[in-house]
């Protein structure tokens, strides 16, 4: 039987930190990362996608907010549908034209996805995630008092608007993602799924919150029974002592030796750290299975176990 993977594409896989920030420019990346895609589509892999919408959603609420006098601003659970909708666009639209070209004609699909979170996660009485513009302290201070909104000082450049990023609990459209596999590759739980909370009526209302796109994918392969979670980023293997002289690139990491190099700190949180996480946490799931971290253009040969930093039970 084919193996099913979830892969988790890294904001480079969607954006080149060096080009424009253009749709065109947008679209040009994902037409690169789509090639890969389809050669593990060709080598007959069962795949969903997970992505992310950091700079993305970013955008969408500053020119929400800037058009403000002109029509009235959306709501953050709106502005991540909307990035939802338009980076699944442009990953179908790629996707397709590269397995056209090997004459594949398999289909490609985005759900607009929500995410149930806990209203009571600690994280939302500890925002963390800036999102949008950059404000003075008298403006930061204006949009506490007018919107509620948390503002923090970030890095010296300003105020930004901060806001939770809770643990995903359930995949609110998980079905339909398992009805459409193996029919489609299937484009899911993107920026990590809408946030939602439910309320006691079984109604479900968005919130103001970024969840982890690495937990939404770990989630995912869970649900769908995967063999393998694939989170891709900008480097080939995870790294000890990173960016240090006595550097240590791993080829393969056990539950516990990643859980040793977590207590000591070697991976940064908000970077390779929740990466690490989500792979322990497939792992820890179904100690059979294996989750790989690695970059996009080594995705190929890190499945073939030739690259890459591989995750198992023992």
């Amino acid at each position: 039987m084919a193996e099913k993977i979830v892969l988790a594409l890294g904001g480079n896989a969607l954006q080149s930190g060096k080009g424009e920030a253009t749709a065109e420019a947008q679209l040009e990346v994902v037409h690169k990362t789509c090639e890969y895609i389809a050669e593990l589509n060709e080598r007959g892999y069962e795949m969903a996608i997970v992505h992310g919408n950091g700079p993305q959603v970013g955008r969408i609420l500053l020119a929400s907010e800037t058009a403000k006098d002109v029509t009235p601003p959306m709501p953050f659970d709106v502005c991540g549908a909307m990035s939802q909708g338009y980076i699944g666009y442009h990953l179908q639209q790629g996707l397709k034209y590269a397995l056209n070209k090997r004459n594949q004609n398999f289909p490609v699909v985005t759900i607009a996805t929500q995410m149930i979170v806990d209203e009571h996660d600690p994280a939302f009485h500890n925002p963390t995630k800036p999102i949008g513009p950059f404000y003075s302290k008298e403006e930061a201070h204006a949009l506490e008092e007018d919107k509620g909104y948390v503002m923090k000082e970030d890095a010296g450049r300003g105020y930004r608007r901060v806001v939770a990023s809770p643990i995903p609990k359930k995949i609110v459209e998980i079905e339909a993602v398992k009805e459409l596999w193996p029919k489609a590759i299937v484009i899911t739980c993107g920026g990590g799924g809408i946030p939602v909370i439910e309320d006691p009526t079984g109604a479900l209302h968005g919130t103001a919150a970024v969840i982890d796109k690495d937990f939404a994918a770990e989630l995912l392969a869970e649900e769908v029974v995967a063999d393998i979670l694939v989170i891709l980023t900008e480097v080939e293997k995870v790294a000890v002592n990173y960016n240090k002289p006595d550097q240590k690139n791993l080829d393969h990491l056990s539950l516990m030796e990643a859980n040793q190099y977590c207590e000591e700190g070697q991976f940064a949180p908000g970077s390779m750290l929740p990466k690490v996480q989500a792979a322990m946490k497939f792992v820890r799931s179904n100690p059979s299975k294996r989750a790989i971290i690695t970059s996009l253009d080594n995705a190929v040969e890190a499945l073939d176990g030739k690259t890459g930093t591989i995750f198992t039970f023992n």
